[in-house]
């Protein structure tokens, strides 16, 4: 597929959703009240939560869940006693760590740097940022020949080195010429998060940041990711192989994972640990699964077809995070 036709097809995608969904706001809370915590929702897809209908609208091109785990944490919290006044949430499909402070482009139209949304009297910030960073997109279409295909022109970003074989991928960033790109990513992580929690502070001085890590996608048994998913006829993570997937686990997501909890804790930030909490409910765990499959059908349709999750939370997976999330926010809350 040449890009002019994806560009067309996610553009015309915005204004489908512009006029099929209801305009939505920030997540919705118990009536604020002067004890309510003053909050703002940052993040990429995996706060906006894509793949999960109905879309907002704000803009269209964020592919922002209307109940996305912020919202269901918030809900979950008013039940506790717990309120939340949410005023935004601004988390983005495709967002980087630098889109805190720098505004996002769009196919069409921009989002706003994220901490824009922030106030001096904002006195709780939340969100996932970091994946988008290390380059996880471009990875997965480093290693699977199918991404690098008509079926993957809708993930967006390109494979690290499209001459080098999809089948030696762990090789080629473990050993080979990707290893130093792969290091890179990771030292700009790390830069990135230490000037994210500066934003941040600088905004809101008197905010806590609760930094949201990533569900966990391939489980230590590999083996199972080799089966389709229940019902349906697609591996979970397409034509990955089994050294590749091993790799993005123990060599991406863990290493992503704990760079994000120290640069949380150096700060004095509280750190979710997601990934080492949702191994129940990675894309290989059949039934109990919280991550679509790669190419699986997401619940988001375009033009009566239904975009693939890109292993996005399935609303197993939201509900997971959610959960996770209301309870380091309540610990918060009430110390």
């Amino acid at each position: 597929m040449r890009r002019s036709v994806v560009v067309s097809a996610l553009v015309a995608l915005g204004t489908c959703l512009s006029t099929a969904a209801p305009a939505v706001g920030a997540p919705s809370s118990a009536a604020p009240s002067a004890a309510a915590v003053r909050t703002v929702f940052i993040g990429d897809s995996y706060t906006a939560n894509f793949g999960i209908s109905p879309v907002g609208t704000a803009p269209a091109l964020c592919f922002r869940a209307d109940d996305n785990y912020p919202r269901v944490a918030v809900d979950e919290l008013a039940e506790e006693g717990v309120a939340l006044d949410v005023q935004a949430d601004v988390s983005c499909g495709s967002a980087q760590i630098h889109h805190v402070w720098e505004p996002q482009e769009l196919l069409q139209g921009a989002a706003e740097p994220q901490k824009d949304a922030l106030r001096p009297d904002t006195q709780l910030v939340v969100g996932s940022l970091g994946g988008n960073t290390v380059g996880f997109a471009r990875i997965m279409k480093q290693c699977s020949e199918r991404l690098r295909g008509s079926e993957g022109a809708l993930l967006p970003a390109d494979p690290v080195d499209e001459d080098s074989p999809a089948s030696e991928c762990r090789d080629f960033l473990r050993d080979g010429a990707g290893a130093d790109w792969l290091d890179e990513r990771f030292r700009t992580v790390r830069e990135d998060l230490r000037r994210m929690f500066n934003e941040i502070h600088q905004a809101s001085p008197g905010a806590d940041t609760v930094l949201v890590g990533y569900p966990r996608i391939v489980p230590e048994d590999t083996s199972a990711c080799l089966e389709p998913v229940p019902g349906g006829t697609e591996k979970p993570l397409a034509d990955i192989d089994e050294d590749a997937l091993k790799f993005l686990d123990k060599e991406v997501q863990e290493p992503l994972n704990d760079l994000m909890r120290r640069e949380a804790q150096a700060v004095g930030a509280s750190f979710v640990d997601v990934y080492h909490q949702s191994g129940a409910h990675t894309a290989c765990s059949g039934e109990q699964r919280g991550v679509g499959a790669m190419l699986e059908p997401s619940e988001v349709r375009f033009l009566g077809l239904r975009l693939p999750w890109f292993v996005h939370p399935n609303r197993t997976g939201r509900d997971v995070q959610a959960g996770l999330v209301a309870e380091t926010i309540k610990e918060i809350a009430t110390a």
